[in-house]
């Protein structure tokens, strides 16, 4: 494993044995040890380490008096804000699964992910209620569960979002009879003591939604020793720009993602930083005044969020202080060597580029914070993970600087799909006795164990850091009347990284332009999968059984 002498000084080889803990064990220390502390920074509002615990533990009892039972799943539909963490640690103490879900998901993307999973109870900020209780009757929901935003906002700030927003951006709702307000649950439940739930490291924790290795929508279940292993190796790499207890780490990544409630979440709760929230990352102005008012040591995003942050105005006028950023941590799609190299000249801080996969519950690869990074690269891997490069056709190993399919094999490996056993026998499979990931990306490493990736042997895109597997759009084009048949493939977008584009045969007779596709894409999928461009094509490439070749509709030149 020649990337180990390339690791920065003070970095072991390994952290084995890692603790028989959860995060859970982590909150009650902080409670317990420092409980004034800050532990969540909102909008001017602090919520505490004697807080949260307080809070997550009524959350625990409320849900334990409702007749959850372990191992049920609760689902979240809540932008990055107190209630998601509060919420996400009391169904962990009460024994549940957690099931974050992304909130600008359609109905139909609603509903398929609460089927998938068979969550019971879902937390929802209210201007998304509509739309649970829109597919509630075609799903397992039995206990719906509103907040407001406004809940945990500073007294002045909450008065003003009363008088000024509230209705005008549909936070103001009407409960159905039997659901219920969050802040009612946790005031009825103030005093209760922590359910007697036993919550073990080989729990289940969460299920996040991926497309998987293989494009079809599936749940990635991983237990709570996956949480703190992975924040135990992320938090060794990024010591060098991350004190325990009093530098604050950023999340302005969703939570519901995997980068930041594996990574982001699980670095800042093991080190007692407190975490500075920002509900929305494309609000710049937002992010720039919590950048500005919690001075973040350690600061996570994808390429389009720092590329956007440089042309923005108030930071090319000079105007913004980032000098408290010591490292920033780049994922989700490539880093342009030009953005890294600007972003580290305007904040003196360091940007490291990494990889993984929510199959792999985050820590893989990352570069070096205080070494070398080169081009291109995405590091090294961290302790304890171990990768192979191997044949496409034969699965033999391949040498330094050849291009084979990536493996991983490390302790913090995904469980398994939810409910898909051969869907997980055919991503993680068994080789010299030890679990390894096929991941489906192609890559090579270099002979000082630096990974570069090349490509992905699927065609998954990355658009703002989400995934986009083309197969969802094609289907939701397909049902349009007047498509007889369609491609969709990324191409390369300068502020995005990376956007979909539709190329579209019409059925014979038929009409549509260009924008009608889109608006017929608009009402069925978030506004991240929409396509960027629609081009219509009297024929599309085609594989000998009739499959588009999606790969094809990108060349130059292709047949119009």
């Amino acid at each position: 494993m020649q990337w180990l002498q390339h690791y920065d000084q003070g970095i072991p080889e390994t952290l084995a044995p890692y603790p028989e803990r959860t995060l859970l064990d982590d909150v009650a220390d902080a409670a317990a040890e420092r409980p004034g502390a800050p532990a969540l920074l909102f909008k001017g509002r602090t919520v505490t380490h004697g807080e949260l615990e307080a809070h997550s533990d009524a959350f625990a009892a409320a849900l334990a008096g409702l007749g959850m039972a372990r191992g049920d799943r609760v689902a979240l539909l809540l932008p990055n804000c107190p209630q998601f963490l509060i919420c996400e640690l009391g169904a962990w103490k009460a024994g549940a699964i957690l099931v974050p879900l992304n909130p600008i998901y359609t109905e139909p993307e609603l509903e398929g992910a609460l089927r998938r999973t068979g969550a019971e109870t879902i937390v929802v900020l209210t201007p998304f209620y509509g739309r649970v209780k829109a597919v509630q009757p075609r799903t397992a929901l039995t206990r719906v569960v509103a907040t407001n935003i406004k809940e945990y906002l500073p007294p002045l700030l909450r008065v003003l979002f009363t008088l000024a927003k509230e209705r005008k951006d549909g936070h103001r709702v009407r409960l159905a009879d039997g659901d219920l307000w969050l802040g009612d649950l946790l005031e009825r439940h103030r005093a209760a003591a922590r359910p007697a739930v036993p919550v073990a490291p080989d729990d289940p924790a969460v299920i996040l939604m991926s497309g998987g290795t293989t494009g079809t929508p599936k749940g990635v279940v991983g237990l709570h020793r996956h949480y703190t292993t992975s924040g135990r190796q992320l938090g060794t790499w990024l010591q060098a720009g991350t004190t325990p207890w009093d530098d604050v780490v950023m999340a302005a990544l969703p939570l519901f993602h995997s980068f930041a409630n594996i990574g982001i979440q699980s670095v800042a709760l093991r080190n007692h930083n407190a975490l500075a929230l920002v509900p929305n990352p494309r609000d710049l102005d937002d992010l720039l005044d919590t950048i500005a008012k919690t001075r973040p040591t350690a600061f996570s995003g994808v390429p389009t969020l720092f590329n956007a942050l440089l042309h923005h105005p108030r930071v090319r006028a000079g105007k913004v202080d980032f000098s408290s950023v010591k490292v920033c941590f780049s994922g989700a799609a490539p880093l342009l060597a030009e953005t890294k190299r600007r972003f580290e000249e305007l904040t003196g801080g360091r940007i490291v580029e990494g990889y993984s996969l929510t199959e792999a519950m985050l820590a893989c690869a990352v570069n070096p914070v205080e070494g070398p990074n080169k081009i291109g690269s995405v590091g090294m891997p961290l302790p304890d993970v171990e990768m192979r490069i191997v044949d496409l056709e034969s699965g033999a190993g391949r040498p330094a600087g050849e291009v084979g399919e990536i493996l991983i094999r490390a302790p913090q490996l995904m469980a398994r799909y939810w409910d898909e056993p051969e869907e997980t026998a055919a991503t993680v499979r068994t080789h010299d006795g030890g679990r390894w990931l096929h991941t489906g990306d192609l890559g090579y490493l270099d002979d000082d164990g630096y990974l570069f990736i090349v490509d992905r042997m699927k065609d998954l895109i990355k658009t703002h850091g989400y995934q986009v597997w083309p197969r969802e759009i094609e289907e939701v084009l397909a049902a349009h009347p007047a498509v007889a048949e369609v491609g969709v493939a990324g191409v390369p977008d300068e502020a995005k990284g990376e956007v979909a584009k539709a190329w579209v045969v019409l059925a014979a007779g038929q009409e549509a332009t260009a924008e009608e596709l889109r608006a017929f894409c608009r009402e069925r999928l978030a506004p991240y999968k929409v396509p960027a461009t629609v081009e219509f094509r009297r024929e599309l490439p085609k594989t000998m059984v009739g499959k588009v070749l999606r790969r094809a509709l990108t060349e130059p030149g292709s047949a119009p």
